[in-house]
C-alpha cells in the first residue's frame, strides 16, 4: 500500500503519512477518478480488501457548500452556530462577543500568521487582581477540520449563555480563565474556503515557492522532526525548517511559555476519528500522570457517549494511532501542563473532513459534555483539596487514600478531615482552635 500510494501520489487521510500505513490497520485515501480503476486493480492484485466510503468527494463538498458566504453583518443574537462560517464572519463574531459580554470576556492579540492575518484569543472568566489559573483550548490548527472551529464557537456560546444557571461554571469562572483560540491556522483556513476545501497545512512558502505550508502540529518543540514528520515541504506532515519556525506556533509557544506555571489544562480540538488522545506521540513511554489522565479521559468519553451514543476510543497517540513528533499536546505536556488532550471529533470516515453542517449541533453537544468532565476534574483537583486527596473510580466511587493500614472508620475519617482543616488553615495563616496531636487509629 505504501508503494501504491507513492506511485499514484494519492491524498492520504488516515494515517496522514504513507510511512505510518501498517499491516492490518485501516487506512483512508482519496482517489482521483482517472486513477480509480488502476488503484482497484492494484488492490485486487494483492488481495487487499476495501470499501468505498465516499463515492464522490467533490459532490459531497458541493452539497455541503454554504453558498455565498459574503453575507451582511448580523447581530450576535442572530448568529447561527449550526453552520460553518468563513474567517471574516468569525472575526466579526469575536468582536461582537467581546462587546456583548465585556464583564466576562476580553479579546487579546496572540500574533500574526505568515500572511499577516491577526490571531486573537478570548480570555473568559471573572476578573481578578491576580493572575488566575488557565485552561487553554485551540481549534483549527489543521485548515480542513472545520468542525473543530465550529466547536470552539459553540463552546464560547455555551459558557456565556449558561454560566449564570450552571453551578459548575459559576465556580470554575471564579477560579480559572479559559483562553480560547477559535482558529489558529487562519491562512490555511481561508485557503480551504477560497481555493482547496481539503487543505491541511499553513500557507508559508518553501523551496523558493515551489511548495506551500507547514503542518503546524508537527512544528512544536517536542522532539521536533524525530519521528512521524516529514522534511519534504510537499508532504502533508512537513514539519518546517525548525522547531516553532512558523509564526502561528511561535506565538502559542511564547504566550504559554510565559504562563506555564498557571496553565492547568491544554485542549486542542481536531477531526476526524472520534478519539480522545493522551501524550505521548513521540515515545511509547507514558506521561508521569498517565493513569489519572486516562481515567479522566475515559469518564469524559463516557459522558460524551451519553448524549448521542457516539463512541470514542481513548489512549496515547503512539499506542492508539501512530508515532509523531512536534505536536502541540506533547509540547504542552513537556512544558509541565498536567492535563493535555487532543480531541478528534466526528466522524470515523463516512464523511471524514467534510462533516455535514447538520452534524454540528450533535457533535458540539456531545463534545461539550466530554470537555466539561475534564474541566470539572481539573477544577476539583486544584481548588478542592479535601476532595482531591481521594482517587475517583470510573463507577463514581471514591477510594480511601490511606489504604488498609488505617481503615476508613468514622473516627479515622473525622480525624483525617480535622488534620486537613488544620493544614488548610495554617496555609492561609489562620489560627486553629485545637492543635492536639491527632493520630489515626
Amino acid at each position: 500500500m505504501q508503494n501504491i500510494c507513492k506511485q499514484l501520489q494519492l491524498d492520504l487521510w488516515k494515517p496522514s503519512r504513507i510511512e505510518d500505513i501498517q499491516p492490518g490497520k485501516e487506512m483512508h485515501v482519496r482517489i482521483p477518478f482517472p486513477l480509480l480503476q488502476k488503484f482497484k486493480e492494484n488492490l485486487h492484485q494483492y488481495s487487499i480488501p476495501f470499501e468505498v466510503m465516499i463515492k464522490d468527494v467533490q459532490k459531497l463538498i458541493d452539497s455541503s457548500n454554504v453558498g455565498d458566504y459574503r453575507r451582511q453583518k448580523k447581530i450576535l443574537a442572530e448568529f447561527d452556530y449550526t453552520t460553518y462560517h468563513p474567517m471574516d464572519e468569525i472575526y466579526q463574531w469575536m468582536d461582537q462577543v467581546k462587546e456583548a459580554y465585556s464583564d466576562l470576556v476580553s479579546m487579546h492579540y496572540l500574533g500574526s500568521t505568515y500572511e499577516l492575518r491577526p490571531i486573537y484569543y478570548f480570555k473568559i472568566g471573572w476578573p481578578s487582581d491576580k493572575q488566575k489559573k488557565i485552561i487553554w483550548m485551540d481549534c483549527g490548527i489543521h485548515a480542513r477540520e472545520w468542525i473543530a472551529v465550529a466547536y470552539c464557537q459553540w463552546f464560547v456560546k455555551e459558557i456565556l449563555e449558561t454560566h449564570k444557571t450552571n453551578p459548575l461554571l459559576q465556580k470554575v469562572l471564579h477560579n480559572i480563565d479559559f483562553y480560547i483560540v477559535p482558529v489558529l491556522n487562519i491562512d490555511g483556513f481561508v485557503y480551504s474556503w477560497n481555493v482547496n476545501r481539503l487543505w491541511r497545512k499553513s500557507r508559508s512558502p518553501h523551496n523558493n515557492g515551489s511548495c506551500y505550508g507547514v503542518d503546524l502540529n508537527r512544528n512544536f518543540n517536542s522532539k521536533w522532526g524525530s519521528i512521524g514528520a516529514s522534511n519534504n515541504c510537499r508532504d502533508e506532515t512537513y514539519c518546517g525548517t525548525g522547531p516553532a519556525s512558523e509564526p502561528e506556533v511561535n506565538a502559542v509557544s511564547k504566550l504559554l511559555g510565559s504562563l506555564k506555571s498557571d496553565v492547568l489544562c491544554f485542549l486542542t480540538i481536531h477531526s476526524y476519528g472520534q478519539l480522545l488522545l493522551l501524550p505521548y506521540g513521540y515515545t511509547k513511554d507514558p506521561s508521569i500522570n498517565h493513569e489519572e489522565m486516562i481515567n479522566v479521559a475515559q469518564k469524559a468519553a463516557a459522558k460524551l457517549q451519553e448524549k448521542h451514543g457516539t463512541e470514542y476510543r481513548v489512549g496515547s497517540t503512539s499506542h492508539l494511532l501512530y508515532s509523531n513528533s512536534g505536536s502541540s499536546r506533547d509540547w504542552a505536556t513537556d512544558l509541565g501542563i498536567n492535563f493535555s488532550y487532543t480531541f478528534e471529533l466526528r466522524d470515523t470516515g463516512a464523511h471524514g473532513f467534510i462533516l455535514p453542517a447538520n452534524q454540528i449541533r450533535p457533535t458540539c453537544e456531545e463534545t461539550m459534555a466530554g470537555v466539561m468532565t475534564i474541566v470539572e476534574h481539573v477544577d476539583a483537583k486544584f481548588f478542592n483539596s479535601a476532595i482531591s486527596i481521594f482517587s475517583s473510580n470510573l463507577d463514581g466511587t471514591l477510594t480511601w487514600p490511606l489504604g488498609d493500614s488505617h481503615p476508613a472508620t468514622i473516627e479515622n475519617v473525622c480525624l483525617l478531615f480535622a488534620l486537613l482543616t488544620q493544614i488548610i488553615a495554617k496555609t492561609k495563616g489562620m489560627h486553629t482552635v485545637d492543635d492536639r496531636d491527632n493520630k489515626l487509629l
